[in-house]
């Protein structure tokens, strides 16, 4: 990646402060900026949340709504999740179709909540090869100040965690809404990612915007409610040895544990 002349002088600087054990921004390596969550933002939609990661703002919607299920998955649901970044979030997004960025964005999220079987997509079925209840995750992100990758999963965690989710019954073989009922969403686990940077040989977690600009590579690494890792996206030009994605592998489990806390904390679901 061709670099400025201005970010070439912040890299320097980071990696100064690095050599030292510090951060451009005062935190110790394993340490997130400061994390709020808030849920219900969208009174429309069936969940919604904002999560503010340091300077990054994202607001997260939930629709669900009746769908066609996948030819070859009948017996389940549908859940995708899709991002945008607006103009006003950072000075190189622009309006229009979502670029590689985005796409890889929204591609990452999902991944991290769908191989966590985070919604049990088992029960959303109103007629099996025929109708399913979808539930589709809409990421906007109003300011862009790095690691967009954690800021949206959190943001699209919680919104599910606190959607409800109406009830359809077939009614002249097409789902009509039945009035009057709806249900948690059914949740079985709590995905967290938690996304690395490796500048020289140092490991960030959640790395700023400036930091952001100036590392090697970067590693998401989302985990479930038992702890365990079910996705993994490298990303970046450069790689990482296996010591250094063991160490990131044993710090998305330690620092996952205290954001799944947070969530449970924030949507009330202290059973999952």
């Amino acid at each position: 990646m061709q670099r400025s002349v201005i970010d070439q002088l912040k890299r320097k600087q980071i990696i100064e402060l690095l050599e030292q054990d510090k951060r451009i921004d005062g935190r110790s390596l394993e340490e997130q900026r400061k994390l709020v969550l808030e849920t219900n933002v969208i009174p429309k939609a069936n969940g919604s949340a904002r999560v503010l990661l340091g300077k990054t703002h994202v607001v997260s919607g939930v629709k669900i709504q009746p769908d066609r299920p996948f030819p070859d998955t009948g017996d389940r649901g549908v859940f995708i999740c899709t991002a945008e970044i607006l103009p006003i979030a950072h000075h190189t997004a622009e309006p229009g179709p979502p670029n590689e960025t985005v796409i890889e964005l929204a591609r990452v999220v999902d991944r991290g909540i769908r191989e966590s079987k985070a919604i049990d997509i088992t029960k959303l079925v109103i007629k099996k090869d025929v109708s399913v209840v979808g539930v589709f995750a809409d990421n906007s992100v109003i300011d862009h100040d790095g690691n967009l990758f954690d800021a949206c999963s959190y943001a699209s965690t919680c919104a599910i965690l606190s959607s409800n989710m109406p009830k359809w019954e077939m009614v002249d073989d097409r789902p009509q809404l039945v009035k009057g009922t709806s249900e948690l969403t059914p949740v079985q686990t709590i995905p967290v990612s938690i996304t690395m940077a490796r500048i020289k040989d140092h490991i960030l977690v959640d790395p700023n915007g400036d930091e952001w600009e100036s590392m090697d590579a970067r590693v998401t690494i989302t985990t479930n409610s038992d702890g365990n890792i079910c996705a993994m996206q490298k990303g970046g030009t450069g790689g990482f040895t296996q010591k250094q994605l063991e160490l990131c592998a044993d710090t998305s489990i330690k620092v996952g544990t205290r954001v799944r806390d947070m969530i449970r904390t924030t949507t009330g679901r202290n059973d999952i």
